[in-house]
């Protein structure tokens, strides 16, 4: 999702950009669809760090946004090896692949909000100094990569700058997340594909929202304006519980939606207070979320009604 956006906000707004991807040989390219004739796709893999030396020698690039990770958090309770390896070892081998090609570019290394864990209520809102809880086997992962990243900075100089993004979404946000599996839901039971209620999960998490291009929109102004070797929040600004971005949902749906529990969707612990401090990213950079989350909801349901539309 995150990359597909980023691509497009370059290719609008710095038409001079030469843009290129990383991609596996079966990777789904539909999310660049509006734009596949004006990027290069290039294939290699984060796990193999030869493919990575070899590509970065050839493109020598000047910026990178490390984007790619294994990011749900459910499916990191199950294959906790797998999440660590791809997001912890992946991005070490970008780095070193960097730094044995000797190249000097800047880097942004996108950890998460999930670093924090389940903050306390005095600790809010959550700054980059607050103390760091994983409490998912993928935010350990991320922890991992944010400080990989931070301590490449201080072994060897390279141009890291961290983010740690609260939730995002927009169009193309994968089905497995909450705000777009509601979405979808919502839109199968529009078209007659599948019968009332929708089926959540933990409906009292406490989220601040953003759209996903005010996100990426943000990690261009972090490479232009800010300095290595930092780390920022970035969030919206709509806090909520995820129910009542649900009831939101529902609200746009064109007939009526009820909502039941699914068990199966809870998950083994949980993060339910993620409220940000972002003030020092938008000193460093100027930056503000301009989308407001109607309209980002709009879009994602809008999204998947298309696609919906497009199967049939």
């Amino acid at each position: 999702m995150v990359g597909s956006h980023l691509a497009e906000y370059v290719l609008a707004n710095h038409p001079d950009v030469e843009v290129h991807g990383l991609v596996r040989w079966r990777s789904p390219l539909d999310n660049l669809e509006d734009v596949l004739d004006r990027v290069t796709l290039n294939y290699a893999e984060l796990r193999d760090l030869f493919s990575l030396s070899k590509l970065l020698g050839e493109l020598k690039p000047e910026r990178i946004f490390h984007l790619a990770a294994q990011s749900y958090v459910q499916v990191s309770f199950d294959s906790a090896a797998d999440t660590l390896n791809t997001n912890v070892i992946g991005t070490t081998n970008l780095l070193d692949a960097v730094r044995l090609s000797g190249l000097d570019p800047l880097i942004h290394i996108c950890s998460s909000s999930e670093v924090y864990g389940q903050v306390l209520e005095d600790e809010l809102p959550i700054r980059e100094t607050n103390p760091l809880r994983p409490a998912s086997p993928y935010a350990v992962s991320k922890v991992g990569e944010d400080m990989i990243a931070q301590q490449y900075f201080l072994s060897y100089g390279m141009r890291t700058l961290r983010t740690r993004m609260f939730t995002h979404t927009g169009p193309r946000r994968g089905d497995v997340f909450a705000e777009s599996a509601f979405a979808l839901q919502i839109a199968e039971i529009e078209a007659g594909l599948r019968d009332d209620p929708v089926r959540v999960g933990n409906l009292d998490s406490v989220r601040t929202f953003a759209d996903v291009r005010d996100a990426v929109r943000g990690y261009w102004l972090l490479l232009e304006k800010c300095p290595s070797g930092t780390v920022y929040n970035i969030g919206g600004e709509r806090t909520m519980t995820i129910g009542e971005m649900l009831e939101m949902l529902k609200g746009l749906a064109t007939v009526p939606i009820e909502h039941v529990l699914d068990p199966a969707l809870l998950r083994p612990s949980d993060v339910t207070l993620q409220i940000p401090d972002c003030s020092s990213f938008k000193t460093a950079t100027g930056w503000q979320p301009e989308i407001a989350l109607e309209q980002t909801l709009a879009d994602l349901l809008d999204y998947h009604r298309a696609r919906l539309g497009r199967r049939r």
